[in-house]
C-alpha cells in the first residue's frame, strides 16, 4: 500500500498534468509567438515553461484565473529566455518550417512583421498587446500586470496606434 506522501505526490502530478493538458495549446502559442529564433526552439521553450509551472504549481493561490496564471508564467519564462538569448552568443537559427502550425503562421509575412513590431515595443507594452491578441480581457490583463483596467485599456489603445504607425512607416513606398 502506498504511503500518504506518495499518494499526495501522485495527486499533485495528476493535477499538474491536467493543468498542462487544459492549457497546452495556449502555452504552445506563447512559446511560438516569442520569436527567440536562435538557440531556443518552441519545444525547448515549452519544456522551460513546464519546469517553471511545476516549480510554482503549489504557489498558485487561485487569486487569478488558472488560465491567466499559466499565461503569465509562460510569458515570464519567454521574457527570461529572451534576456538570456540576448546575452549568449548566437550560433544557430531556428527553422520555422519545422514548427507545425506555428511554423505555418510564422511563414505568413504579415504575421511575422507584426511579431517583429511587437518585439520592438517596450516590454510592458509587448506583454499587454500579446495578452490582448491572445484573447484576454482588460480585467484579466490588469490582474496579470498588477494594473488597473483603465490603465490597460489606455496602454492597449496607445500600443495599437503605435503599431499602426510603425507598420505604415515600414510599408510606405
Amino acid at each position: 500500500m502506498p504511503s500518504a506522501s506518495f499518494a499526495s505526490t501522485e495527486k499533485r502530478v495528476e493535477a499538474f498534468n491536467a493543468l498542462v493538458l487544459r492549457h497546452k495549446a495556449m502555452i504552445w502559442h506563447v512559446c511560438s509567438d516569442y520569436s527567440l529564433g536562435r538557440v531556443w526552439n518552441t519545444e525547448d521553450c515549452m519544456q522551460e515553461v513546464m519546469v517553471n509551472l511545476w516549480r510554482d504549481f503549489d504557489k498558485f493561490e487561485g487569486r487569478s484565473a488558472e488560465k491567466t496564471w499559466v499565461w503569465r508564467v509562460a510569458t515570464n519564462t519567454m521574457l527570461m529566455l529572451r534576456r538570456k538569448d540576448v546575452r549568449s552568443p548566437q550560433t544557430e537559427t531556428m527553422d520555422p518550417t519545422n514548427e507545425g502550425l506555428a511554423g505555418a503562421a510564422l511563414q505568413d509575412d504579415n504575421y511575422q512583421q507584426l511579431l517583429q513590431l511587437i518585439d520592438a515595443l517596450p516590454e510592458e507594452n509587448s506583454i499587454a498587446i500579446r495578452a490582448f491578441l491572445d484573447g484576454f480581457s482588460y480585467k484579466e490583463i490588469a490582474d496579470m500586470t498588477h494594473s488597473t483596467v483603465g490603465a490597460v485599456a489606455m496602454r492597449i489603445a496607445r500600443t495599437k496606434r503605435r503599431l499602426k504607425r510603425m507598420y505604415e512607416a515600414e510599408n510606405t513606398l
